[in-house]
């Protein structure tokens, strides 16, 4: 194992491998929604549809790339042919014109791209001297990198995608159109990151073991506690996670435009300024409290439980969700959307701890892969069927989405999600840890 007093230089490898793989995605996962429904003027249903085909990756991806990095070849070589062909494919995305064109591209692009999230976990967990200790202060730059992504394309909107003097809905077709850029910077930054990744340390499958099927093995680890809880609450979770990434920079555009517009609306003003618009540069304030939260991570991991995190980052949730469902003014908002950092540090950053806490070493890549499958594949796919096709079709009124009626049922559902883990989520001292 490469550890830092054989490289001195390990933390700042693996947190740039942790900036391009987030950045990646936080150049267009913010502004997807409005750019299909808004530019494309695909149907809500459809919106939904493409949102879920890229989760399908997620679901291949333990099966594929979990057992690839386990069992046959290096994780750093799979990661960099991965974000090379993914690169190709972001890019498509971002010409394509039809629904089914882009759903088809989006299903690839997520069988690519999808499991590389899990084995930039794995690859840092096998090399760092401390999990608990060294993985927060590795991952934090992959929130930097969201952030760094979101801000250039609420940049970008601002500047050249933000016409004056006209009607509000003229700027929100301007904007909605100007999106399309930030398929081309998620494309240029996926090849540097392929090409990053050949640098990375090596990292290789594993020798010692007795079972060829890293993902049979997987399976029968997750059926013990507290895994078997975990991943059974991290689907719904992921449903709630996935109503803030499909409506939030939606939500937040009309409402930035509309205070925008107010020239006496100084701290509106000096939001777009600083942040851009379009929703997703002010998406990246729950990055910033998502830094602040995976810096504190050491010291929060040792001092309270898992359980209190998990606990925690529910609540968390829920508050998000009462905030935008009733208060929609921007101060309130923003409030809410720096909840994230809490949500994401609290309970998903903190689950895949868990899950390699309790899984045994030689099948860790696979454990990684199999959450994200329910976090990123099955949670996805189902959530947004559900906010778009189901809650969101019945939210929407003459054309006009409430987002009063919208907002309160993942709130509702963190609720149910909290009471679940506080009485099925064993305590500390239940639980015996893996090799």
């Amino acid at each position: 194992m490469e550890n830092q007093t054989k490289s001195p230089f390990l933390l700042p490898r693996l947190s740039g491998m942790m900036f391009l793989q987030f950045a990646i995605w936080g150049a267009w996962l913010p502004i997807l929604y409005p750019f299909l429904l808004g530019y494309r003027e695909f149907t809500l249903t459809e919106t939904g549809l493409c949102l879920s085909a890229g989760a399908v990756g997620a679901i291949f991806g333990p099966f594929i790339a979990g057992q690839l990095a386990d069992r046959v070849m290096s994780t750093e070589k799979l990661l960099g042919i991965s974000h090379l062909i993914g690169a190709c494919l972001v890019y498509m995305l971002g010409t394509s014109t039809t629904f089914m064109d882009f759903a088809i591209l989006s299903g690839v692009y997520g069988l690519v791209y999808a499991p590389t999230i899990a084995l930039t976990n794995s690859l840092a967990f096998h090399h760092l001297p401390n999990r608990d200790r060294d993985f927060g202060k590795v991952r934090l730059w992959g929130t930097v990198g969201w952030i760094a992504a979101g801000i250039v394309v609420g940049q970008y909107l601002r500047i050249w995608s933000t016409p004056t003097g006209v009607p509000l809905e003229d700027i929100a077709a301007a904007q909605n159109a100007g999106r399309a850029v930030a398929f081309s910077i998620s494309a240029v930054l996926g090849v540097l990151m392929g090409l990053y990744c050949f640098t990375l340390p090596h990292t290789p499958p594993s020798k010692n073991t007795t079972n060829k099927l890293a993902w049979f093995e997987t399976l029968r680890e997750i059926r013990m506690q507290p895994l078997v809880t975990l991943f059974i609450i991290a689907v719904p979770v992921s449903i709630i996670h996935q109503f803030y990434f499909v409506y939030t920079s939606d939500f937040v555009t009309g409402i930035q435009n509309s205070a925008g517009n107010d020239a006496a609306n100084t701290f509106a003003n000096g939001i777009n300024t600083v942040l851009g618009v379009g929703g997703g540069g002010l998406m990246t304030i729950g990055q910033m409290s998502e830094i602040v939260v995976l810096a504190l991570m050491p010291i929060l991991a040792i001092k309270f439980s898992k359980k209190t995190l998990l606990c925690t980052g529910l609540v968390a949730y829920g508050l998000r969700m009462a905030i935008f469902a009733y208060l929609p003014n921007l101060v309130p908002v923003v409030i809410g959307v720096a909840l994230h950092g809490i949500c994401f540090g609290c309970f998903i950053f903190v689950a895949f701890m868990v899950v390699d806490e309790f899984c045994s070493k030689d099948v860790r890549a696979t454990a990684q892969n199999f959450f994200n499958l329910v976090i990123v594949g099955v949670g996805i796919i189902v959530g947004s069927l559900f906010a778009t096709a189901l809650v969101g079709e019945w939210a929407m009124v003459d054309g006009v989405m409430d987002y009063s009626a919208l907002f309160s049922v993942p709130m509702w559902l963190s609720v149910a999600c909290l009471l679940m883990l506080i009485v099925f989520y064993p305590s500390k001292r239940e639980l015996p840890s893996a090799g």
